[in-house]
């Protein structure tokens, strides 16, 4: 084995990468970059933020859809809240969107529409942490950030044979990290640490055989990728349970209501509902004949698990309970629903 210290990693990384980078709509290519194309840091902004905790794969087609829609940084500023809300709908931690309409709205008032280049200006803005800023100030700017993604532990952990668990290591594993992140090409490098976690250095069955850093491996040598990084046992996610009421109008209109801003689904339409809780209490949004729907809406948040009953009524068309909110037939859009309120919709459709 070559000690990683002698053998030069970030070199060896990115021409790996000049040959097998990944193509995604938001990147600028090793080949475009070396001729003098720049990213947008628009486009990596909103990237970043789509892909906290969700996957390339799902994040592609939001992406595109969003870019179509909302070019620039100042159009999706000037974009009303339930448009973006429900393009959103499916990726799930609905802070994120109201962050993201937060912070467009800061760059295009406060920064007239460029965003900043620095960490320390990027960690200002709302909704950017220490992650966030680090990768747009690297990929847009070409800064030296260190980027630490789950990808980057992992390739960390194993190089250098890490066995002190996650998230307890993190500080450990940035500081392996951050000394390996060049002055040259640091958008390129921090890319291309995250393809290889991603293509090769994978979760499970690396593919060490055709790792570029396979030589200065301390884990391949040692035998113990494959354990490699370790993680504190996770707590089981609790159950709470739920009841939700969907009541349409003889002309098709339906009731709805704004939750709150704060908390889970803040600031989305739902259907009306109770507490979501060990022993939820019945709360119909107004006295009727509230008949229970067979079957229920399982759906899981990060820290639980969530079980709901539905039930249905008719709404009379002069009922317009207080703090609710009557939606035309025509105006009504499932897809602007957030994913366990449109699984609550299509048990209600299909029964």
């Amino acid at each position: 084995m070559r000690d990683s210290a002698e053998f030069d990693v970030s070199g060896t990384l990115l021409h790996w990468y000049d040959r097998h980078a990944r193509e995604m709509p938001w990147r600028v290519g090793p080949a475009d970059r070396a001729a003098g194309v720049t990213p947008d840091p628009y486009r990596i902004w909103l990237s970043e933020v789509m892909l906290q905790q969700t996957t390339v794969a799902a994040v592609r087609d939001y992406f595109m859809r969003f870019t179509t829609r909302w070019p620039t940084v100042e159009a999706l500023a000037a974009a009303p809240d339930d448009q973006v809300m429900g393009e959103w709908a499916g990726l799930g931690y609905y802070a994120r969107a109201r962050n993201l309409l937060k912070c467009a709205r800061v760059v295009a008032e406060d920064y007239g529409g460029q965003f900043p280049n620095t960490y320390d200006e990027l960690l200002k803005l709302p909704g950017v942490g220490p992650y966030t800023a680090a990768a747009i100030s690297a990929i847009a700017f070409d800064r030296p950030e260190t980027v630490l993604d789950g990808n980057v532990e992992r390739v960390m952990a194993r190089l250098y044979d890490i066995h002190d668990p996650l998230p307890g290591s993190k500080p450990l594993l940035m500081d392996k990290a951050a000394a390996l992140t060049p002055n040259l090409r640091p958008g390129d490098y921090a890319q291309a640490v995250m393809d290889l976690g991603a293509t090769i250095c994978t979760p499970k069955s690396p593919a060490c055989g055709i790792c570029p850093l396979r030589d200065p491996c301390a884990a391949r040598v040692n035998g113990t990728q494959a354990e490699l990084p370790r993680k504190t046992p996770k707590k089981p996610k609790p159950t709470r349970y739920g009841h939700v009421y969907i009541a349409q109008s003889s002309d098709g209109a339906f009731l709805l209501e704004r939750r709150p801003d704060k908390g889970l689904l803040g600031g989305m339409l739902g259907w009306p509902g109770s507490d979501w809780s060990e022993a939820p209490v019945e709360s119909p949004p107004f006295a009727t004949d509230w008949q229970l729907l067979s079957g229920e809406v399982r759906h899981t948040f990060t820290h639980f698990h969530l079980i709901l009953r539905i039930w249905t009524a008719n709404l009379p068309t002069d009922q317009s309970p207080d703090d609710l909110i009557i939606i035309d037939k025509h105006a009504f859009r499932p897809s602007d629903l957030p994913t366990v309120m449109r699984k609550a919709y299509d048990l209600w459709r299909v029964t």
